[in-house]
């Protein structure tokens, strides 16, 4: 019911010993962190749950229980939403991992933006999580179908759902997606109603705030990323408003979110057209018939001109990572020879 698939079993050691348990981290709480297993929840010191190397919520351990609940193994993850950390330094931030269904969750107001839609898409076709994108506050609007058919044309077969995050019935809709042993996890701008969708699928009494008049703006309730279990199965990641999403290494999934952008381009006269006036552009052409949306061409260069920054600098400093290492293991061994 959290989680646990044929993936993480086989990942196991069966030589391992008998005192080895796993447990899916649930929360980060500072100084601890809650872990779920089979026999329930476990507070573990962040030294010890760490001492495998880096987690997130969503994460599977494999826990020593002779050495106060150390971690051995962090399983391979089945997926991970990953970010650029917030900050001049340049490196991924997990958001969730092992998550089945990313809830993509933005409102029938001012916060609806196709684009920071398709940024979020990004995040998770990358992932491998299947995304699904959630309308709420359907009750704002006065025609959420429209709103609906716009998110449904961002990505070919793309399952978008409208709904007052208040009513059962309508939230019922959601369920199919978070059936027993399912991993779903929210993600959307702060004030959408997340906490309030979140609470309405049974993940329990999670903070909720209202918005601001004069712009719609949400106000921050979740401070922190929480694992829930649900009362049809699965388990719920509850993630706070994202104030700043800009994409890391997201190549594939920005590929597979504008593949029709791609097949347009492919059409040009020259391979190395520059889209802007060149003879024989396709893209142009499809600009001017209205084939090709403008909105969406111009967010298409902007992600793929950040993802590729984002990479580059990803790239270089895994190569600094690895040159320091070199080094420090140049330096021990002369050392030793000199000894």
């Amino acid at each position: 019911t959290i989680g646990w698939k044929a993936f993480f079993h086989q990942q196991l050691d069966p030589q391992a010993q008998a005192s080895a348990i796993v447990a899916r981290v649930s929360s980060h709480l500072g100084s601890e962190v809650l872990l779920l297993g089979e026999t329930g929840e476990l507070r573990v010191p962040v030294q010890l749950a760490e001492s495998a190397g880096d987690i997130a919520v969503g994460d599977w351990l494999v826990l020593d229980t002779e050495q106060h609940h150390r971690t051995t193994c962090r399983l391979d993850r089945q997926s991970a939403i990953l970010r650029r950390a917030v900050g001049e330094e340049v490196k991924p931030q997990a958001i969730a991992v092992n998550i089945d269904t990313l809830f993509i969750v933005s409102s029938c107001n001012d916060d609806f933006n196709l684009s920071r839609i398709e940024r979020y898409l990004a995040l998770a076709l990358q992932s491998g999580a299947t995304p699904v994108v959630v309308l709420t506050k359907a009750d704002l609007c006065d025609d959420p179908d429209d709103l609906l058919e716009q998110a449904r044309q961002l990505h070919p077969g793309l399952s978008v759902q409208t709904l007052d995050a208040r009513d059962p019935k309508q939230v019922a809709s959601l369920l199919a997606w978070c059936g027993p042993g399912q991993s779903v996890a929210l993600l959307g701008s702060s004030g959408v109603g997340k906490s309030t969708l979140g609470g309405a699928l049974g993940a329990g009494d999670l903070a909720t705030g209202g918005i601001r008049e004069q712009d719609s703006k949400g106000r921050h309730t979740t401070t922190s990323r929480s694992l829930h279990r649900l009362p049809s199965g699965g388990v719920l990641v509850d993630n706070p408003g994202v104030r700043e999403l800009q994409l890391p290494d997201c190549e594939d999934g920005l590929n597979d979110l504008f593949a029709d952008i791609w097949g347009i381009i492919a059409q040009c006269r020259f391979s190395n057209c520059s889209h802007q006036g060149d003879a024989g552009c396709a893209v142009q052409a499809a600009l001017s018939t209205g084939e090709l949306d403008e909105r969406r061409y111009l967010n298409f260069q902007k992600l793929n001109e950040e993802q590729a920054r984002n990479a580059q600098a990803l790239t270089d400093r895994r190569e600094r990572s690895r040159a320091t290492r070199k080094t420090h293991q140049s330096n021990i061994k002369r050392k030793r020879r000199q000894r």
